[in-house]
């Protein structure tokens, strides 16, 4: 690279790396609060729920599979919609998923900041705001330096889901794992609810400017990481529901504390606490990670201003992407309790994920000859039947969100498409793919 040539991203990660950073934004600390939930509505049987959810996440996977491999860009969700809808469609649909990370970051971050408060006495709003100044310096080092950090966070969590999977063994047999309290429907309910807690897998897209063999180790990382965070969650399920039973675990706060202190005493929630950490402290790190190679494809494209998608030429970050990241991740932290925007925050998520499916159906039409190392498989001609199977779960999904969710969410969409027409009075939104 020249002194005169700008700066690009460096693709410095390998399928090791990519594959635990997506695990671990998956993982994230959802399933610390959801397996309870879930519970109460599946009964014993909740671990039902966790493998229709796995098969929902596994099929919406590989149409991000496909299009990762066809379009191996930092933009992602973003890039694919660009490709097959034309720049106004994914412009909002790009707009929707930093809003929603940036605010599930902040969400994560006062998490973080009240498990903290109670080892230190400092106000939880000011630990969270530290936790995300802290990631944000880690996030313009390096992304090698990013990925391993979040590697060893990553097994710290995965380590505690683990313990709780050790602890409920001798336990098997205690409860009928086939037993559902309400039915086929409590069980479809529970799964619903479940796939919040595999959201995350799609950001490992994100990750493919800076991924060796982005076409080929971005699927690949993907589908493993779906893989290996549904066989820890259907093992935490059965571990968990056989130690307590479903009436005790889904009248706790946080069940998995509760399994620990059921088996080793009170002073196991200590250690559930600490895990916490490392899983939130995790996943506010790779939602930033996220959300600013989210912004740094769409101001490339200039969907956004095109001063944002500078990379810092020694660190190789898109460092003005990742400060916006951070001003506004600390503005909806300071908002106070947004915890019902958060949750509208799945409808973003929901949005892209059926502008992802629609736009592989559309490009597998219209840009045939574009390579794929990576396709959907059961075809029928050139129509996958797949993301077809995926737009239904994406609808089954939003049929089951909250209507405060749903009427936040909906907002937001409304402010995408202002935010669209705005930025198009100067400079005019084109149509296409190139």
């Amino acid at each position: 690279m020249s002194a005169e040539d700008p700066a690009t991203l460096r693709r410095s990660l390998g399928l090791f790396e990519t594959t635990l950073g997506g695990i671990g934004i998956i993982l994230g600390a959802g399933i610390y609060a959801l397996v309870g939930e879930v519970a109460g509505k599946a009964g014993d049987a909740v671990w039902v729920s966790f493998l229709m959810a796995a098969a929902m996440a596994a099929v919406i996977g590989l149409s991000y599979a496909e299009l990762a491999s066809a379009f191996p860009k930092a933009g992602a969700d973003y890039e694919y919609t660009r490709q097959a809808l034309g720049l106004r469609a994914a412009f909002v649909v790009g707009w929707l998923i930093v809003i929603g990370n940036l605010v599930a970051a902040a969400t994560v971050s006062l998490g973080f900041g009240g498990y903290l408060h109670t080892f230190v006495d400092i106000d939880p709003t000011a630990l969270a705001l530290a936790a995300l100044v802290a990631a944000t310096f880690i996030a313009f080092y390096g992304v090698r330096e990013t990925v391993r950090l979040a590697v060893v966070l990553t097994l710290a969590e995965a380590g505690g889901l683990v313990f709780v999977i050790a602890i409920g063994v001798p336990h098997l047999g205690d409860v009928d794992l086939l037993e559902a309290e309400m039915g086929a429907a409590g069980i479809f309910s529970g799964a619903a609810l479940v796939m919040f807690a595999f959201i995350g897998f799609e950001q490992i897209a994100t990750l493919s400017e800076e991924t060796r063999d982005a076409a080929r180790t971005v699927p690949r990382a993907l589908l493993l990481a779906i893989a290996v965070t549904s066989a820890l969650y259907l093992l935490v399920a059965v571990a968990a529901v056989s130690v307590l039973g479903w009436e005790q675990l889904s009248g706790s706060e946080a069940p998995l504390a509760a399994v620990a202190a059921e088996v080793l005493g009170d002073r196991a929630s200590d250690f559930v606490a600490v895990v916490a950490l490392f899983s939130t402290a995790n996943t506010i790190l790779l939602l930033l990670v996220a959300a600013s190679r989210l912004i740094y494809g769409m101001a490339s494209t200039a969907a956004l201003p095109r001063f944002l998608a500078w990379v810092h030429p020694g660190k190789r970050t898109p460092a003005r992407a990742i400060v916006l990241s951070l001003l506004v991740s600390a503005g909806f932290a300071l908002s106070g309790d947004i915890s019902l925007v958060a949750s509208a925050t799945n409808f973003a998520v929901f949005i892209g994920f059926a502008a992802v499916n629609v736009s592989l159906i559309v490009l597998r039409y219209t840009r045939p000859e574009v390579p794929r190392p990576f396709r959907v498989p059961l075809n029928a001609g050139r129509l996958p039947l797949l993301p077809i199977v995926a737009l239904a779960s994406v609808a089954f999904m939003t049929a089951n969100l909250e209507p405060n969710a749903l009427l936040i969410g909906a907002a937001l969409f409304v402010s995408g498409v202002v935010a669209m027409e705005v930025f198009s009075l100067w400079r005019p939104l084109e149509r296409g793919g190139e």
